[in-house]
């Protein structure tokens, strides 16, 4: 899960490491020559400023939920709930629509208040059907460890928005009023070996060939190379692990918002290692009732707006029932 290039005509063949650290400098300088960096380049996040025991724990929670036995896991089947919310078994999401399901299961949840207010910026998540209530299961150390990772996260996501908006020579607090709720929907996620003699034509592969949805994805992936980007040649990509980085990727939310000026990139993964692989990517959006209108700058005579108007939310989830609907009937 990558963060495409503003630069139309890329093809990169890696991913650049790019230092995180000036996200917080009080020199604008420094905040702009990062902001350039993540305009012009597909990157790994490092000096994030995520504690690693915070990783650490919600993946080893993680891995606890996913060694349950298949009838405690499907209690809270996905196909339950009208968020979104909750578990996902293997082949329960057909990500690509000429694929036959993908070879991964998942738990999802959204905001939920932590025990104490972490950041004055963020005001109480509405309970509409993209947001609403979490699905626990009753797990002892899970949902701790889990919501512990995914505010950190939100807030690694909430310094991030000020770059964008620097690339985009746009006021650095352009994103605030239009991130007060934190549309943020993260997943844990497990991938099962498949055989490393399966052909790349395989139609069932760990997630088949697709973009993801929100503003940008803020990825954690363990040890195990399985994710690939492809680039403007069509070619496929490796996004190889490395220690103590996210990957960052672009999403339809902020490629409909900026006319394609930053472009979601295409992915899949395929875990042909013969080890099982767990990942944990957090999809940031902005408020589900905000309107993905092309900013000013970003359309012109020559480059006209691309996309229909629509809302945040309505697009997350006309993508969210495209991905499921192959699997939904069979729960009715």
């Amino acid at each position: 899960m990558i963060l495409a290039s503003r630069r139309t005509d890329s093809t990169f063949e890696d991913i650049p490491i790019i230092d995180f650290t000036d996200a917080s400098s009080s020199d604008p300088v420094r905040r702009m020559m990062l902001a350039e960096k993540i305009r012009d380049a597909c990157i790994n996040v490092t000096n994030h400023g995520v504690p690693e025991d915070i990783i650490t724990d919600a993946v080893e929670a993680g891995k606890k939920f996913f060694a349950q036995p298949i009838s405690s896991k499907m209690d809270l089947d996905i196909h339950k709930a009208k968020n979104f919310k909750g578990y996902t078994a293997l082949l329960g999401e057909n990500t690509d629509p000429t694929g036959r399901g993908d070879l991964h299961e998942g738990f999802d949840i959204g905001w939920e208040e932590p025990s104490r207010s972490i950041s004055k910026h963020i005001s109480s998540c509405d309970d509409s059907v993209m947001s609403g209530t979490n699905v626990w299961p009753d797990l002892s150390g899970f949902k701790q460890p889990v919501l512990s990772y995914y505010h950190s996260i939100v807030q690694l996501g909430l310094r991030l928005f000020p770059l964008f908006a620097l690339a985009l020579d746009l006021p650095e607090n352009f994103f605030e009023d239009k991130t007060t709720k934190p549309a943020a929907i993260m997943r844990l996620l497990h991938y099962p070996p498949q055989s490393p003699s399966a052909p790349d034509t395989d139609s069932v592969i760990g997630i088949g060939a697709h973009t993801d949805y929100e503003c940008f994805t803020i990825l954690w992936q363990d040890t195990i190379s399985a994710l690939q980007v492809q680039n403007a040649k069509g070619k496929w990509i490796d996004a190889v692990p490395i220690p103590g980085t996210f990957v960052l990727n672009i999403g339809d939310q902020l490629a409909r918002w900026t006319n394609d000026v930053f472009k979601s990139t295409i992915h899949r993964a395929i875990n042909r290692s013969g080890q099982e692989r767990y990942s944990i990517p957090l999809f940031f959006g902005v408020d589900y009732d905000v309107l993905l209108q092309p900013i000013g700058s970003c359309i012109s005579p020559e480059m006209p707006a691309k996309y229909e108007v629509i809302s945040a939310g309505d697009y997350v989830r006309s993508r969210l029932e495209e991905t499921y609907a192959h699997s939904s009937s069979a729960h009715k």
